[in-house]
């Protein structure tokens, strides 16, 4: 795994080093906290990074905390994340996690999966990705990027990101976890695209399953 993950960030950094992924600089920010991180992965579901990370900054320069964003209206959560794609389920969405964090744990973000996933709207890889970010406990949030790179390289022969997490984690050592998300997007986001990935300038293609596929058929 050691070779996959730096041959993915040579490859990146021989071509573009790679901007930080959103929920990266949220964990490098000074307002990086667990409830933040909670929000910023709620809101980053089917968005742009760049756009995630502006409306992050936004949201939380007006409500600092799971207090805050418990009382605040409606319509003005959703003025200010309108920029993100299916703001007025989200903008829902925050505010009642927001309730639910303020009044059942006292304004702290649960550390565990089990807890996380109680909360509504929180899935596995949202619950993982708390776990890896906010607190920096080993676990594999498995998004879109990382469910097609794994299959690509051959790790795992899996049919959805649940299926791929569970697989991940019988076969890489604990040691990695932390880094695979966050690599791993980065690769998808740059170099093995869904469509017409770059093999061409790719130093794992030799150990990828679909790069041989490809290049036999």
């Amino acid at each position: 795994m050691k070779k996959i993950l730096q041959g993915m960030m040579n490859t990146m950094n021989s071509v573009k080093p790679p901007r930080m992924t959103a929920l990266r600089e949220l964990h490098e920010a000074e307002t990086g906290g667990p409830f933040s991180i909670l929000i910023g992965t709620i809101l980053s579901a089917r968005t742009k990074d760049e756009s995630t990370t502006k409306v992050v900054k936004m949201l939380f320069s007006e409500y600092k905390n799971a207090k805050d964003l418990a009382n605040a209206k409606l319509k003005n959560i959703e003025k200010i994340i309108r920029p993100i794609g299916f703001y007025h389920v989200k903008a829902k969405r925050i505010i009642e996690v927001a309730k639910i964090i303020d009044s059942k744990y006292k304004g702290k973000v649960p550390d565990n999966l089990e807890k996380l996933v109680e909360l509504p709207g929180v899935g596995r890889k949202t619950a993982n990705c708390v776990l890896v970010y906010a607190y920096d406990k080993p676990a594999i949030p498995v998004d879109i990027h990382v469910h097609r790179i794994s299959n690509r390289l051959g790790l795992v022969e899996t049919k959805n990101p649940e299926e791929t997490e569970l697989e991940l984690m019988k076969k890489i050592p604990k040691k990695f976890w932390l880094e695979i998300n966050d690599t791993f997007v980065m690769y998808g986001q740059n170099i093995c695209k869904p469509i017409s990935p770059m093999c061409d300038v790719c130093k794992i293609k030799k150990i990828c399953k679909y790069y041989k596929s490809k290049s036999v058929s």
